[in-house]
């Protein structure tokens, strides 16, 4: 079944229509598609193409394809001199994936009671895709307790940041840094942040024009290397 098309060239997905319309084909702010569902195979299949979902409660599904791009790139991020100072103090512990729950929740309600553009809908949409193993996250541990940390979704060598948290200062400035470490690791061309904001301009992230994000997907998915992230799970990391 093909997309049918909506009003100002926005296409209407439905359960039986899993592709999408070229991201080019986005609207000056970003919006592409509406509709849908939240299913595995449709959230790989749009973050392969450089689409995400973004929607609040009470709206249809919104698929977004923003330009420009917010992105880090690994190899050369380096943390600001009271990052660094803190990531040396080794008084946390990160562990990859031991709560992936915890975390998205951690995200849907900050601090105060305050929810987040994070449904109920879109949160089990995330579990099942963790259950699958594409989606992660990395989570900082003080005395034993979820201070911080991110989750997002792992093809290849790129991720794609979604969401962080957290309930001590700069824990999820911590997890960051580590996701930086990580992908590093695994010649990682970019971390995808989505959309900027102030908080992730301290972090070092910077706009990529849409055409040289959808090039670079294009150039890196087919043959970028799958990072075991079990093996990230069992593993101990050590500040």
């Amino acid at each position: 079944m093909q997309c049918r098309s909506l009003m100002q060239d926005l296409a209407l997905l439905d359960n039986q229509c899993i592709d999408f319309p070229d991201a080019s084909e986005a609207q000056p702010n970003g919006l592409l598609a509406v509709g849908g569902d939240l299913s595995v195979s449709r959230l790989v299949e749009a973050y392969r193409r450089g689409i995400f979902p973004w929607y609040e409660a009470g709206q249809p599904i919104l698929w977004w394809s923003p330009d420009p791009r917010c992105v880090i790139c690994p190899d050369t991020f380096k943390p600001s001199r009271n990052l660094a100072k803190r990531i040396k103090k080794q008084d946390y512990k990160i562990q990859i994936d031991t709560d992936f729950v915890a975390v998205i929740e951690a995200c849907r309600h900050r601090v105060g009671g305050r929810d987040t553009w994070i449904t109920a809908e879109m949160a089990s949409a995330y579990i099942k895709l963790h259950e699958a193993g594409y989606a992660h996250s990395v989570e900082c541990y003080m005395a034993g307790k979820l201070v911080g940390g991110l989750y997002g979704v792992c093809l290849g060598n790129l991720f794609f940041g979604e969401s962080m948290f957290h309930h001590v200062t700069d824990a999820s400035k911590i997890a960051f840094a580590w996701l930086m470490r990580l992908m590093a690791s695994f010649d990682s061309p970019l971390v995808d942040c989505q959309l900027p904001n102030p908080h992730l301009k301290t972090l070092g992230a910077s706009l990529m024009s849409r055409n040289d994000f959808m090039q670079l997907l294009q150039q890196s998915l087919p043959t970028s290397p799958e990072i075991d992230w079990t093996r990230l799970k069992e593993m101990e990391l050590v500040p």
